[in-house]
C-alpha cells in the first residue's frame, strides 16, 4: 500500500450492531444473524446497491463448525448477487483488521473496486464440546455400517461423558489466559491499580458522552430494540472501581479487575472500502484513506499483549510520521494494564526506539473496548469506523490505530485525511 502509483484505498463509512454483554439481548442470535445485520446496515446507510460490491471479507475468532465460510453465507442470507466473492479470516483480536487489509490489498491491486470488510463475535453461542473420549465414541459410531455396531459403541457412554467442556481462553503455548499475561506485564512495567482504574473510568465517561451526543450511536444500526452499547457505565467512579476484587491474580498483588478489563461481548461491525477512483465515480466523500498497515509478532515471554510496542514504531518510521503529528490515537483496551504498558513502551523504548508519549486528550476520545465492549473479531472494524468518523468531524490529518492480539501479535494502522 505504500506504492502511490497504485490505487489508494479509502474508507467511505462503517456501521455495526450495538455491542451488548454476552448472554443478554443477543443471546439467541447467531454469528450469521449479527453479521448479516451489520453488512446490510452499511450498504443501506451508504445507499450502495449490492450489485456494485466486488468482495466481502469477514472475520470471526470463535468458529462455528457448522458454517465454515461465514462470509459467503452472509451474501446468501442477504440475497445479494452470488457473484460477490466472499471469504473468512481469523487472527484473534486483530481479525477484522486483517479483513480490512485483505480488502485493501485487493483494491490496491485492482482485483476489487468496492468491498465490505468486518467481523463478528457471538460469545453467547460459543460451541460447547464433549471431552476427547466421548468425541471418539460419537465419531466412531457415525462410521458404523450397522445399527448393531452403532449400539455397541454407544453403550460405552457413561454419565461422565456428557459433562460439557466450554472453549478455553488459555493460550495453548503458555497455559495462561490473556488476563494472566496482562498481570505479568503490569508487574514488569510497574503499572499500578489506580492508573488502570483511571483508564477504565475515562473510557466509560467518554463513551457515555459519545452516546449522549450521538457520535457513537450514529454508527449503530439498532437491533432487537437496542440502539446503543449496553455496557457503557457513565455513572461509575474511581471509588466504585477501586472496590472490585482482582480476577486474574487474586493475591494482594493483583491489579486487573472486571472494571478495568474488557467484557465478554456480542456484536458485529462492517466497513465500506473503495478505491479512490470508485468513490469519486459513485459520488462518495471518503472519511479517510488507509495510509499504511504494520503487523508484528513477538515471543509471548516478552509480553503476550506487547506487540504494539513493535508494530506502531515500525509503522510510523516506515511512513515518516511522528507520533507527535497524530491528532487522534485509538488503542484497543483489552485491559487497561495493556494500554498503559504499551504507552510506556512507546515513551521509553523497548524492542524499538522510543517514539514519544500520547496526550490523554488525544487517546480514545470516545472511549474504547472497556466501556463499549469487545466482540473479538468485530473490534478492529469498530475502531476504524469510530476513528474515521471522528477524524472527519475534527478534520484531523492523521489517526493511529493500535490493536494487540493473543498469540503475542499486533496490528498498527494509520489513517489520513487530505488537508487544504
Amino acid at each position: 500500500m505504500g506504492d502511490t502509483s497504485r490505487q489508494s484505498v479509502v474508507i467511505v463509512g462503517g456501521m455495526r450492531t450495538p455491542f451488548v454483554k454476552a448472554g443478554t439481548h443477543f443471546a439467541r442470535l447467531s454469528q450469521l444473524d449479527l453479521s448479516a445485520h451489520a453488512a446490510q446496515a452499511v450498504a443501506q446507510r451508504y445507499d450502495l446497491a449490492p450489485e456494485k460490491i466486488d468482495e466481502l471479507i469477514w472475520g470471526r475468532v470463535l468458529h462455528d463448525p457448522l458454517i465454515s465460510n461465514l462470509a459467503r453465507e452472509v451474501v446468501f442470507r442477504l440475497n445479494w448477487p452470488q457473484e460477490i466473492r466472499a471469504h473468512l479470516v481469523s487472527n484473534n483480536c486483530i481479525t477484522s483488521l486483517h479483513a480490512v487489509t485483505h480488502a485493501a490489498d485487493a483494491i490496491t491491486d485492482g482485483r476489487s473496486a468496492i468491498a465490505i470488510a468486518g467481523g463478528v463475535e457471538s460469545m453467547s453461542t460459543v460451541p460447547i464440546l464433549f471431552g476427547r473420549e466421548a468425541s471418539e465414541i460419537f465419531r466412531a459410531a457415525a462410521f458404523c455400517r450397522s445399527a448393531g455396531e452403532r449400539f455397541k459403541l454407544l453403550a460405552r457412554l457413561r454419565p461422565r461423558h456428557f459433562k460439557p467442556r466450554a472453549l478455553s481462553f488459555k493460550e495453548p503455548s503458555t497455559g495462561l489466559t490473556m488476563g494472566e499475561h496482562a498481570e505479568l506485564s503490569a508487574k514488569e512495567w510497574r503499572i499500578a491499580r489506580p492508573e488502570q482504574d483511571e483508564i477504565a473510568l475515562r473510557s466509560h465517561q467518554r463513551a457515555a458522552a459519545g452516546t449522549t451526543d450521538g457520535r457513537l450511536t450514529a454508527e449503530i444500526a439498532p437491533l432487537q430494540g437496542i440502539d446503543h452499547d449496553t455496557l457503557v457505565r457513565g455513572e461509575t467512579t474511581l471509588a466504585k472501581l477501586a472496590k472490585l476484587p482482582p480476577v486474574f491474580d487474586r493475591s494482594e498483588r493483583g491489579t486487573l479487575t472486571a472494571g478495568n478489563s474488557s467484557p465478554l461481548t456480542d456484536g458485529a461491525a462492517a466497513l465500506l472500502l473503495m478505491s479512490e477512483a470508485a468513490a469519486e465515480r459513485e459520488g462518495y466523500t471518503p472519511l479517510a484513506r488507509i495510509a499504511g498497515v504494520e503487523y508484528a509478532a513477538i515471543d509471548p515471554k516478552e509480553g503476550l499483549l506487547m506487540a504494539p510496542a513493535v508494530a506502531v514504531p515500525r509503522l510510523l518510521r516506515r511512513l515518516g510520521v511522528k507520533l507527535s503529528e497524530i491528532e487522534l490515537v485509538e488503542v484497543h483496551e483489552a485491559f487497561a494494564a495493556q494500554v498503559a504498558c504499551n504507552l510506556k513502551a512507546w515513551e521509553q523504548g523497548g524492542k524499538e526506539e522510543a517514539i514519544g508519549s500520547v496526550d490523554p486528550e488525544r487517546l480514545n476520545v470516545l472511549g474504547s473496548s472497556i466501556a463499549v465492549g469487545h466482540p473479538f473479531a468485530a473490534t478492529g472494524a469498530r475502531i476504524v469506523t469510530t476513528l474515521a468518523q471522528e477524524m472527519a468531524r475534527r478534520n484531523a490529518r492523521y489517526g493511529l490505530i493500535s490493536v494487540c492480539a493473543a498469540g503475542a501479535m499486533a496490528c498498527a494502522m494509520l489513517l489520513e485525511r487530505p488537508q487544504g
